[in-house]
């Protein structure tokens, strides 16, 4: 058996050694049009500020290891430009001498990747001070650049994982630092009300963040963007684009192979082409989502190499492989924070037409006596009526990935509200509390979904203070000099009892504390003694204070709070 790979990172490594371990005896050729293989792309961005300190640490294996250790010949410089599939050949051009030869195969493997989106329609483009950082040679290049003397003002474009992990590591290694984003928020997988505690996180740390902005131009020391009608020039000795990428389907249209609706391969779940000698795997493929069933692509390294695997699998062992589709699980660590996600958002649940409701809770993400112990910014959100987990997000400097994670596998076993309750979880004092984040907001969902109590989100409240509706705050007396909603009410929750006469029954009674839970008992306490028109603020003060910080400093808007708190 001769296996051929077109592409030499993540995906077509990984085919390529599986078929290997499978298979000691067959002829196992790849084809990487690049410099380099089998590197650590996801590394990339850290090598700018030197956390990463030599860009040989970023390759994992040259072509003379895949030789030595697995017996595999490895082509650097090399692309496949055309496939016989009649002949089962393929064309490789040696992109040293620009000489080109014939290669035959018994099984082809595609995974060349996606490429980075450099819009033509922004004059400038094509500039030498625009990179993109997506192989070894584009951050270096890159750090060479920053590096020159007079080099500070770099702009990122674009708010996803590549764009934020190098603005974070350009501010590490001293640089002044402008991201853009075309939409109002970084990090499309996390929610509007979620991202606005990356906005602040940003801000905080000195980078200057412009929203639902389009750039239109690149000129030799400046960017020029256009937000809410007027034009911005941010000065810019480099430009990194990071607006997401496009997969590398041109070999494969070229052959004949079918495309699916997102521009990806499309391939069956043994990831097989439209050629059933012709597998794809990785950032080319169209996959599709467990939950909501449509397609869609995923470009992340832990796909494509559980896609090598089952391709692999299928070439050797006829193994049938059953497709679960993904959910599109990812974190990140941004300056303090780390953010992660699993599932759908309310956007992408919106859109798929579902009915749903979310929580949003900041317990501690352990117990408050231990070191470090911070708030936790969680969100679950499920469907109704039925309670089936549909996502989370997490934000916090603690372990985010551990809670997101739990959640990944609850969504992949079909779980819902109750299995989540009841989930028995590790607990030390410095790892967690008791009840920990994710059965505290599986719990708080219940209640929503039972009806047990009503809640209002976080994007709500201004529109609540503007219209001077009857807000209480039931933290205590000394809580309120650290800031408070403008024309709020306050009885303590440990003299509610005493002075509950003074709420009214005749209009909707909108409850917070700090972060939800002893409003939750003023509920309770309220509905008990027959006020039946009592909603609780999810999220509390603390979620106020996060939503509302960074639009107030950039728009300049009245703010709703006397102050800000965020502890």
């Amino acid at each position: 058996m001769k296996v051929v790979v077109v592409g030499g990172v993540a995906g077509g490594a990984s085919a390529a050694a599986r078929v290997r371990r499978l298979d000691a005896k067959a002829e196992i050729k790849v084809f990487e049009k690049g410099q380099y293989v089998s590197f650590s792309n996801c590394s990339l961005p850290y090598y700018l500020s030197s956390v990463v300190e030599d860009s040989e640490d970023l390759i994992m294996m040259d072509p003379e290891e895949f030789k030595t250790k697995h017996d595999i010949d490895v082509a650097t410089l090399s692309e496949v430009t055309d496939i016989d599939r009649e002949n089962k050949t393929v064309t490789v051009k040696d992109l040293r001498t620009g000489e080109s030869y014939s290669e035959a195969y018994d099984k082809l493997i595609l995974s060349p990747g996606a490429s980075p989106i450099l819009p033509k329609s922004i004059r400038g483009i094509d500039s030498k001070n625009v990179f993109t950082v997506r192989n070894v040679g584009d951050v270096v290049g890159l750090k060479n650049r920053i590096n020159m003397d007079g080099a500070e003002n770099i702009v990122v474009v674009g708010g996803g994982f590549i764009g934020l992990e190098v603005a974070e590591n350009l501010i590490e290694a001293g640089k002044k630092v402008t991201l853009i984003e075309g939409t109002d928020q970084i990090m499309a997988p996390v929610d509007y009300d979620m991202a606005q505690i990356l906005h602040k996180e940003m801000d905080d740390h000195g980078v200057t963040l412009y929203l639902s902005a389009t750039v239109t131009a690149i000129e030799d020391d400046k960017v020029i963007a256009e937000k809410d009608g007027k034009e911005l020039q941010v000065p810019a000795d480099a430009v990194v684009m990071a607006i997401g990428v496009a997969p590398e389907t041109q070999l494969a249209q070229k052959a004949g192979l079918e495309i699916g609706q997102t521009r990806g391969i499309k391939v069956d779940h043994n990831y097989q082409t439209s050629d059933p000698d012709i597998y794809a795997v990785g950032d080319v493929i169209e996959s599709f989502n467990k939950l909501t069933k449509a397609p869609g692509r995923l470009a992340l390294a832990g796909p494509a190499q559980r896609q090598a695997r089952a391709a692999a699998d299928h070439i050797i062992l006829g193994k049938d492989n059953e497709d679960f589709g993904f959910i599109g699980s990812s974190v990140i660590k941004l300056f303090g924070l780390n953010a992660a996600s699993t599932g759908l958002n309310e956007k992408t649940a919106r859109t798929a037409g579902m009915d749903f409701d979310s929580v949003l809770i900041f317990p501690n993400d352990k117990v408050s006596l231990m070191p470090g112990a911070r708030y936790m910014a969680f969100k679950l959100v499920f469907s109704v009526p039925d309670g089936k987990i549909l996502g989370a997000q997490a934000i916090g400097a603690g372990d985010v990935d551990k809670r997101i994670d739990v959640i990944a596998a609850m969504i992949t076993m079909g779980a819902g509200l109750e299995d989540l309750k009841d989930l028995e979880l590790c607990y030390a004092p410095p790892f967690s509390t008791a009840k920990d984040v994710v059965n505290m907001a599986a719990m708080v969902a219940l209640n929503i979904l039972s009806k047990r109590f009503r809640q209002v989100h976080v994007d709500q409240v201004r529109g609540l203070v503007e219209s001077g509706a009857y807000i209480l705050d039931v933290r205590e007396e000394g809580e309120l000099k650290r800031g408070r909603i403008k024309g709020s009410h306050n009885i303590p929750l440990s003299r509610l009892r005493e002075r509950m006469n003074e709420i009214p029954k005749d209009v909707p009674v909108y409850v917070h504390c700090r972060s939800s839970q002893r409003s939750y008992y003023a509920v309770c306490c309220l509905q008990g003694y027959g006020y039946d028109n009592v909603v609780n603020i999810s999220g509390s003060f603390l979620g106020i204070c996060l939503y509302e910080y960074f639009n107030d400093k950039t728009t300049g808007r009245e703010p709703i709070v006397t102050d800000y708190n965020f502890r």
